[in-house]
């Protein structure tokens, strides 16, 4: 069973240095994980996210599930294997990618009745099909099946999906029953309504997890509010297990919520970003398709290490890129996915000097 380890309390904030040991390896945290949805961080290969510095990368259960199947995945050695990623895995639950189907999906307590959006075929996924799936899959760290809410839902929705996210806890971790290699995090809903969080916060406890997700935030609410939160979710949680904010989120997002007490996270913006030409630096974003990088020599960040920054210009970089050249988006991808553990480095290296976190990020475009 993976363990989780706090190492040093940041005195500046809510902030905690630790390690979670897993089969795969262990994972210093805070930690960001890049979004492998299909079992592939797009764009990147394994190595070059090691070389990126990536130490868990995070699969889909829906999606892997429809294509290519998580029977064959199992067959061919599990999902470890299959990708040729001798480090640790988290997948999803595939509740949220179930939930935004909506008009092809119909939920009752026995679990999720959907149509593909590859194909329209019919599926059926219940809390127990979900944890076969994962058990299939091989990940080291697995989430229980959970209904999400939109961010304007209504307390009496909210608490309606709540209570059925919880009874399908249970039965998640009836099915996965215990694991040497294994583990299971629950999942705290309740929008944005404080009441509901504790509600939620104190049955998903009562449950009994190694370690618990606060989910449904970063949905299209307020910045502010998804801070407020956040900040009141993540005490409700046990401080001596990892405390995980699902799909969250810009550079300021993990720097905040690192502040909180949150040791894990997880979105798909540095590789996204990275295909559009929106690339980050530590003064904001840096847009690669401005025609003001045409003659530019110097590299997209020039405190930037990884290997995009060591070898070519923005010049270079926006010639691939208005040539619609695959070496853009991997080039992109190589530099954003490292500017990310960079960033996530230095969170970890102020909570053991136990520094303040004197370091922030804009949400700028700095070339306009």
């Amino acid at each position: 069973m993976p363990e989780f380890k706090i190492l040093k309390k940041h005195s500046h904030s809510q902030a905690r240095l630790g390690i979670l040991k897993t089969a795969h390896g262990d994972i210093e945290t805070p930690a960001f994980m890049p979004v492998g949805t299909l079992a592939t961080v797009k764009a990147l290969t394994p190595e070059e996210l090691t070389q990126c510095g990536a130490q868990i990368i995070l699969g889909n259960t829906y999606h892997l599930y429809l294509r290519p199947g998580h029977e064959l995945i199992a067959d061919l050695g599990g999902l470890h294997k299959f990708m040729n990623w001798p480090h640790p895995i988290l997948t999803d639950s595939g509740g949220f990618q179930i939930f935004s189907l909506g008009a092809l999906v119909k939920i009752t307590e026995e679990g999720a009745r959907f149509q593909s959006h590859i194909d329209g075929s019919p599926h059926f996924i219940s809390p127990e099909k979900a944890i076969e799936i994962q058990q299939a899959l091989g990940a080291d760290i697995i989430m229980t099946l959970d209904e999400p809410t939109p961010h304007s839902a209504d307390k009496l929705t909210t608490e309606k999906s709540l209570r059925l996210s919880l009874a399908w806890a249970k039965r998640c971790k009836v099915a996965h029953g215990k694991s040497d290699t294994q583990s299971l995090f629950g999942i705290v809903q309740g929008g944005m309504h404080k009441a509901m969080r504790k509600v939620s916060a104190e049955g998903t406890v009562e449950i009994g997890f190694p370690g618990y997700a606060i989910g449904g935030l970063s949905v299209g609410e307020e910045k502010d509010l998804m801070y407020e939160i956040a900040n009141y979710t993540a005490p409700l949680l046990p401080d001596d297990q990892p405390r995980y904010l699902m799909g969250v989120g810009t550079p300021e997002d993990l720097l905040q919520c690192s502040g909180m007490g949150i040791d894990m996270f997880d979105c798909v913006m540095p590789t996204r970003n990275a295909r559009n030409g929106s690339l980050f630096t530590r003064e904001g974003k840096l847009n690669i398709k401005n025609a003001r990088f045409t003659r530019d020599e110097r590299p997209i960040d020039p405190a930037c290490d990884c290997y995009t920054c060591k070898n070519y210009s923005r010049a270079y970089l926006r010639h691939l890129f208005q040539a619609n050249e695959i070496l853009a988006l991997r080039l992109n991808s190589v530099h954003n996915t490292a500017f990310y553990q960079n960033w996530m480095r230095a969170i970890r290296l102020a909570i053991r000097e136990d520094r303040p976190f004197d370091f922030s990020w804009q949400a700028i475009t700095v070339d306009d």
